[in-house]
């Protein structure tokens, strides 16, 4: 197989291939190493390659696999993590200068959990600071290069910026985010590749640096939503050193992942909220739409009870006052190398009373009764990810976000996918969102399986080879 194919398989090809016998993980990792060597220079999806770990890793793997001794579909595989996620004794940044020596004291359990179903950890990928931003850029550590326009310096989405980069390149066949706003989800719009927002509690988040533990979510980014349940089945589950993980049993997806969605609810974007988005991300929406509805899902309008942009602020509130608790010491000191578009936006914290606070998580629970009586007789609600396609960099106004459909899925606790759905008339890919409600991961991934199965926009690839 052509190392350009290669490459470019989606985790559960790869599992089908290691399985048989046909590829051995020791020249998969090989190849993609090789990818990150070519191409990273440019794209700056890595702040670490592991490569002689990794090495070691896969050629253990294969001697395990050979001798009968498989431990389960991802064995062998390689992926990269966030460098938000500690692996105890090697350097987690949290995309921070400040924190350029910062060893990490213990191994995050989701990045256990990964290793022990026979995964290979190829490298960390870079991060806006403090993980506290959605257009994935970062001043002092860099920011990665989105790989659909290789001539122009376009946004890759953050924060889990290198992690959609080194998907969407080629260069790691998935790996994992963290979303408090739209972290994994907005990143993996703008680079044409899936995302799996969870419900807070799913994924454990112990070793995994915070920004808002009422928000924060870790999550898959891979090239299918079938790929995206293969993680998230491994991933999920209680957890003692994370509490809210012990809320709910796991739920494996896979069961139902194929049942199509003949009969489901599907509820669309209200009208008043259809001239915030672009007209190609807008007509790439409608035409999902329409693919659902073929497939026999019902298309109902709903109404919403507040629109979508008048809630990012409640949600940055909360984030702000949670993320200064954990980092308002190396915010408030000037002389710390801190990124000035963070800086604000974790400062927003330092003048928030604990009574406004407080108040802020009361309002959030009236948002999210009300939200959940509109959605109250659908299966999941459908909006585009993003509004626009991925901006130039140097363009961009930091004083705004794009997260606006991203971040009310933290704030009402709910659950989302994100997947490829078109491309603009300059070649910039669309993304459909699937939003559904806390814990109905698997009814979000059964739609988003359908939906892939009917097209082939996921298994497109950036213009580099």
């Amino acid at each position: 197989m052509p190392t350009s194919d290669l490459v470019y398989l989606p985790v559960h090809r790869l599992s089908a291939e290691i399985s048989g016998g046909r590829l051995s993980p020791a020249a998969l990792t090989e190849a993609l190493l090789a990818r990150i060597e070519t191409y990273d220079a440019k794209l700056h999806a890595f702040i670490a390659v592991y490569g002689d770990d990794a090495r070691a890793a896969a050629e253990a793997a294969e001697k395990a696999i050979r001798a009968g001794h498989a431990v389960g579909p991802l064995h062998g595989i390689p992926i990269a993590l966030k460098d938000i996620v500690d692996l105890e004794g090697r350097i987690t940044t949290g995309g921070s200068k400040a924190w350029a020596d910062r060893v990490s004291p213990v191994t995050a359990t989701l990045a256990r959990r990964l290793i022990a179903a026979g995964m290979i950890v190829i490298g960390k990928t870079h991060s806006v600071e403090f993980a506290m931003g959605a257009w994935g850029t970062n001043r002092h550590m860099g920011t990665p290069w989105n790989p659909w326009d290789p001539e122009t310096h376009r946004a890759p989405g953050g924060s889990s910026a290198g992690s959609a980069v080194s998907v969407a390149a080629g260069m790691a066949p998935c790996a994992i985010g963290t979303d408090t706003g739209g972290s994994v989800r907005l990143p993996a719009a703008w680079c044409g590749i899936t995302g799996l927002k969870v419900t807070i509690g799913r994924i454990s988040t112990h070793g995994v640096l915070p920004l808002s533990t009422t928000l924060d979510t870790p999550g898959p980014m891979t090239r299918s939503v079938e790929d995206a349940a293969l993680l998230y089945a491994v991933l999920q589950g209680p957890d003692p050193m994370d509490p809210l993980t012990l809320r709910r049993p796991p739920d494996d997806p896979m069961p139902g992942l194929k049942r199509g969605v003949a009969g489901l609810r599907l509820a669309v974007l209200p009208d008043d909220e259809r001239s915030r988005v672009d007209d190609d991300i807008l007509a790439a929406y409608d035409t999902s739409v329409e693919v659902l509805a073929e497939l026999g899902a019902q298309i109902v309008p709903v109404t919403l009870p507040r629109p979508f942009d008048s809630l990012a602020g409640v949600t940055g509130r909360i984030i702000g006052a949670e993320g200064y608790s954990f980092v308002g010491d190396l915010v408030d000191d000037l002389d710390q190398p801190v990124d000035d578009d963070v800086r604000p936006r974790i400062q927003i914290g330092k003048g928030m009373s604990a009574r406004d606070y407080l108040l802020t998580l009361r309002e959030r629970e009236a948002i999210k009764r009300d939200f959940d009586a509109a959605l109250a007789d659908t299966d999941a609600l459908l909006t585009p990810t993003i509004a626009t396609a991925a901006p130039v960099v140097e363009t961009i106004d930091q004083s705004g976000t794009p997260a606006t459909f991203t971040r009310t899925v933290n704030l009402l606790d709910r659950c989302a996918l994100a997947l490829p759905n078109g491309f603009t008339a300059g070649g910039l890919p669309a993304s459909l969102h699937i939003v559904c409600a806390g814990y109905e991961e698997a009814t979000a991934l059964r739609i988003g399986w359908a939906y892939q199965n009917a097209t082939d926009w996921h298994l497109r690839q950036p213009p580099l080879d």
